[in-house]
C-alpha cells in the first residue's frame, strides 16, 4: 500500500529538479558546442573530461535535493569495491523512469558515468541530441532481419560502425547500462509475454551479446543490479511526494568470460543457445532475490 505522501513537497521537489536542469543545460550545451565546433582529438577529450564533470555536478545537486527533500532513501548493498577506474556492462531490470534516477544517485562518482547505447536516428534530436553526443552515449546502428536478407552485403557492416564508435572508450573508463528486459515491467507485460518469472520479463539477450560484442575485451566485469521498490512500479510524481519509502539496490559483480564477446549472436545458433542460457540463469537468480524482498 502506497503512503499518502505529500503534494507540497512534490511541488518542492519537481521544481528543484528543473531549476537543478536549467541551471546545468547552459554550461553543457556551452561546451558541448565548443566540442563539435573544434574537431581536433586532444580538445574533444578533454572537452568530454569536462562534460562528465559538469554531468556528475548535476546528479550529485539532484541528490543533495533528495536528501533536504527526504524524496530517495537508497539501501545499496554490494558498491564497496567498485570504483571510477574500471569498465563495466551494467545490466538491471526495468520498473519505472524513476529507475534512471535511482541507478545515477546509488553510482555517481563511484563508478564512470553511466552511458546508454542509442538508436542512431536520436543523434538529430534537438539539443539533446548534441547532448548525447558530447556526452560520448555511443549511437548504434541495426539493421533489420528483413533488410538484411535484401542486402546480404549490410551484415556486419552496423556492429562494425558501433565498434568505431566505441573505440574512444579505450582511452577513458567507461560504464555501459543496458535495461535487459528492453521495456519497463507490468503484470498485463509479463502475462502477454508469458514469462516464466514471478517478477521479471524475459531478458532480451541479444541486446547484451551486441554490446559485448562491439565492446570487445574492453569492459572489466558486468554489474548485476536489482532494483526492488515496495511500491511495483512507482511514477517521478510518488518519488517527488516522498512515497518511494527504501529502496533497495543490490549489486553482484559477475567475469566476463572471452567466449561472450567471440561469437556471432544472429549467425551462430550453438553461441545463441548457451548465450541465453546465461544470461536466463542470471534471471532466475534475480526473480528469487525479488521474490525474498517482496517477502
Amino acid at each position: 500500500m502506497q503512503r499518502k505522501g505529500s503534494t507540497l513537497l512534490g511541488a518542492i521537489t519537481i521544481t528543484l529538479m528543473a531549476l537543478n536542469v536549467i541551471a546545468w543545460s547552459l554550461p553543457l550545451l556551452t561546451v558541448a558546442t565548443a566540442k563539435l565546433i573544434v574537431p581536433h582529438h586532444g580538445w574533444r577529450r578533454s572537452m568530454s573530461r569536462v562534460l562528465t564533470l559538469l554531468a556528475e555536478g548535476w546528479i550529485g545537486t539532484n541528490n543533495a535535493i533528495f536528501r533536504l527533500t527526504g524524496a530517495m532513501q537508497i539501501d545499496g548493498r554490494g558498491v564497496d569495491r567498485l570504483g571510477p577506474e574500471a569498465w563495466y556492462l551494467v545490466v538491471s531490470n526495468h520498473r519505472s523512469w524513476v529507475d534512471i534516477l535511482v541507478l545515477q544517485s546509488m553510482f555517481n562518482r563511484r563508478i564512470p558515468f553511466l552511458k546508454f547505447f542509442l538508436k542512431q536516428q536520436l543523434i538529430w534530436v534537438p539539443l539533446l541530441g548534441l547532448a548525447w553526443w558530447a556526452l560520448d552515449m555511443p549511437f548504434m546502428r541495426r539493421y533489420s532481419a528483413q533488410l538484411l536478407e535484401r542486402y546480404p552485403e549490410l551484415r556486419g557492416k552496423d556492429l562494425a560502425a558501433t565498434r568505431e564508435a566505441c573505440e574512444r572508450f579505450r582511452r577513458i573508463p567507461t560504464s555501459i547500462m543496458n535495461f535487459v528486459e528492453g521495456t519497463r515491467y507490468s503484470d498485463e507485460k509479463r502475462v502477454a509475454l508469458a514469462s516464466p518469472y514471478a517478477h521479471l520479463l524475459p531478458p532480451r539477450a541479444g541486446g547484451i551479446a551486441y554490446v559485448l560484442s562491439a565492446m570487445g575485451g574492453m569492459l572489466n566485469s558486468l554489474l548485476d543490479v536489482t532494483i526492488a521498490y515496495r511500491d511495483r512500479n512507482p511514477s517521478l510524481w510518488d518519488l517527488c511526494c516522498g512515497r518511494l519509502g527504501r529502496v533497495i539496490v543490490d549489486v553482484r559483480e559477475r567475469a566476463i568470460e572471452d567466449w561472450m564477446s567471440a561469437g556471432d549472436y544472429l549467425a551462430d545458433a550453438a553461441y545463441r543457445q548457451r548465450f541465453q542460457a546465461w544470461i536466463m540463469a542470471i534471471w532466475r537468480e534475480k526473480d528469487g532475490l525479488l521474490a525474498r524482498l517482496a517477502a
